[in-house]
């Protein structure tokens, strides 16, 4: 018998984790098939950049098992952590709870949930990994690698991965990595977000240099006439082996060392002609 109020218990609370969520979920028109977003504030809902048009439809939960269709437009993507935030007409949205993925473990149960048709439906599953921050291949920053323990199913994505209390900690996105079900934490979808409402893109920093890799740093093989590297007076032939005290190995290196660092002021170790030399350097801005 206390076994089986272990598994009421259970039961029970999983679907509770699944009511208090499900308000926050919405369905997103992408052609002839539909997806799932998180209600992120009163007109603002994060959806999967991947899947979603500029201009679409977002359906609204009523409580009656109805959908309030809404129009609504993209206001900014991040392909780099397949995010795009919708702007939704009408406002009048109910956001999620969010908490962070610190306290979770590898082997906590965890509940995907998405709505590509009228109502909500949920996924049961596990957090199969849990990692430190990762760069993606499309160029973004995930704050903290998250996995669950299996596929994602089809409508999902854009949808929240919850807690067993509902909150929400992440959004899920099939597209990211090959074979590898994540979501993008919490954590990533602020910054995420605070960036496209305020410049409709993820801004990065750039020094305006071709580069190549060396065995010591980034060799520099051309400069943009009058770019932030130009300026500051690095010279084609320098090698680049620091920005901001972060090893620079490569172009891929220097890509990821200036992407977080838009417009901000930086110091550039380099050696010329077998001296080590500091540069200060202004970055410039590319959405």
């Amino acid at each position: 018998m206390a076994q089986l109020d272990v598994f009421h218990a259970l039961d029970q609370g999983l679907a509770a984790a699944v009511q208090a969520a499900s308000p926050a979920v919405v369905h997103v028109s992408r052609g002839h098939t539909g997806g799932s977003g998180i209600v992120w504030s009163e007109d603002l809902v994060v959806t999967s950049s991947f899947h979603t048009p500029d201009r679409t439809k977002v359906g609204i939960p009523t409580g009656d098992g109805n959908l309030d269709l809404r129009d609504a437009d993209v206001i900014g993507r991040d392909p780099g952590t397949d995010v795009a935030l919708l702007r939704v007409a009408g406002g009048g949205l109910t956001p999620g709870k969010l908490r962070d993925v610190d306290g979770l473990a590898v082997g906590n149960l965890a509940l995907a949930i998405g709505r590509p048709g009228r109502t909500a439906r949920a996924s049961l599953r596990a957090i199969g990994v849990l990692g430190p921050s990762v760069d993606t291949p499309a160029g973004g920053t995930l704050d903290r690698y998250v996995e669950s323990d299996r596929q994602v199913p089809r409508g999902f994505a854009g949808g929240p991965l919850v807690d067993v209390d509902g909150a929400i900690v992440g959004m899920n996105t099939r597209t990211l990595l090959r074979g590898c079900d994540l979501a993008v934490p919490v954590a990533t979808l602020r910054r995420v977000v605070a960036e496209l409402s305020a410049h409709g893109a993820i801004r990065k920093g750039y020094l305006g240099v071709g580069a190549y890799p060396t065995g010591q740093g980034a060799l520099v093989a051309s400069l943009e006439d009058g770019g932030p590297a130009a300026t500051a007076g690095i010279l084609v032939g320098d090698i680049l082996t620091e920005v901001d005290g972060a090893q620079v190995s490569g172009p891929d290196s220097l890509r990821t060392v200036l992407a977080d660092r838009p417009g901000k002021q930086v110091k550039v170790v380099l050696i010329r002609g077998g001296q080590r030399q500091e540069l200060d350097v202004t970055l410039g801005t590319t959405p």
